[in-house]
């Protein structure tokens, strides 16, 4: 596996490996399939696993830190803070008390001493960013996390947080269909030496081609609730993966290779960390980080989507008023 610099202190492979699926949010859970799963994942390379207590509210973390036994070495741990859900909805806390409580939670449930790279998952906007950061740059300071990331941040709090505790990562949602942080996050990020993590390289799933009606998802998928996944808008929105299989057809890879493919192109400070169930189509993933674009196959992937041509909203409006815009 190619690697790439998140800082100049920490280096990744090129592709990581998204663990939320593992935990219910598209489908049935199947612990001992994880755990398997996880240790193929890494014995291929990719070997930078993300993680959140936010997945099945602790249960994503403890079923990693069972399959981490004996191969923690061999691992970049992501894990991150300050998205509760409950039942009855979703809460943000970036207290002080609380990120250092949520972190000694995780640290349990990962079996783990250390966490390499720690996010905030949802800024706080009741709590000053600097509060939150001052918080975390204590747990670095103590010896349980190494770096510190921020996730779904606006570029003026990534300012603010970088100049409380250097921040080595922002990892946010980029893809064909997901563009919005090329307008100015990322511009920001390289200012300030900041690595980026992608997360949803494929849209979650959309940009595959597998997904043509919410009919056949599973009753608890979550993208159920989403505006882009609603069937009206799969139809609206299936021209874009009509053009990747047409363009990923020509030059004889997959649609997701395709997709992945041109994440990686954004920059060598961009790491995508695709998730899946399914070993076979981590391994389809993988390949991507060998595929070379020229610029005019980078042009025609550009024009297939641009910002605001997509129609609905990334997420739904309980979750979109979480985010940090």
């Amino acid at each position: 596996m190619k690697t790439r610099k998140l800082s100049t202190h920490l280096e990744v492979p090129a592709i990581g490996y998204g663990c939320m699926g593992l935990s219910g949010i598209y489908g049935p859970i199947d612990d001992a399939h994880s755990i398997e799963l996880i240790h193929e994942v890494v014995d291929l390379g990719v070997t930078l696993l993300d993680s959140s207590d936010a997945y099945g509210s602790g249960h994503n973390e403890t079923v990693l830190g069972q399959a981490l036994k004996g191969i923690r070495d061999r691992v970049t741990l992501i894990t991150k803070f300050g998205q509760i859900r409950k039942p009855e909805g979703t809460t943000i806390c970036g207290t002080p008390e609380y990120v250092k409580k949520a972190c000694d939670d995780s640290l349990k449930r990962l079996q783990v001493d250390c966490i390499d790279l720690y996010f905030q998952h949802r800024v706080d906007k009741t709590v000053p960013i600097e509060d939150t950061v001052g918080a975390m740059s204590d747990l670095v300071k103590a010896g349980k996390v190494r770096f510190l990331g921020m996730s779904e941040i606006s570029a003026s709090n990534l300012r603010r947080a970088h100049a409380t505790h250097p921040i080595t990562a922002v990892q946010s949602e980029l893809s064909i269909w997901s563009r919005q942080d090329e307008l100015d996050i990322l511009p920001t990020c390289r200012e300030l030496g900041i690595g980026y993590l992608a997360y949803s390289p494929l849209g979650r799933g959309f940009l595959t081609g597998t997904v043509k009606s919410i009919e056949k998802m599973d009753a608890k998928d979550t993208r159920k609730s989403h505006p882009r996944f609603k069937d009206e808008n799969i139809k609206k929105n299936f021209h874009i993966t009509q053009k990747i299989h047409d363009l990923a057809q020509k030059k004889g890879v997959t649609s997701a290779q395709l997709a992945i493919a041109w994440v990686l192109h954004k920059g060598m400070d961009i790491v995508p960390i695709p998730g899946s169930k399914s070993i076979e189509r981590v391994k389809e993933n993988i390949k991507a980080s060998e595929i070379v674009l020229s610029q005019e196959e980078i042009h025609l992937l550009n024009q297939i989507a641009p910002t605001g041509a997509v129609e609905g909203e990334r997420y739904p409006d309980f979750n979109l008023v979480h985010i940090d815009r």
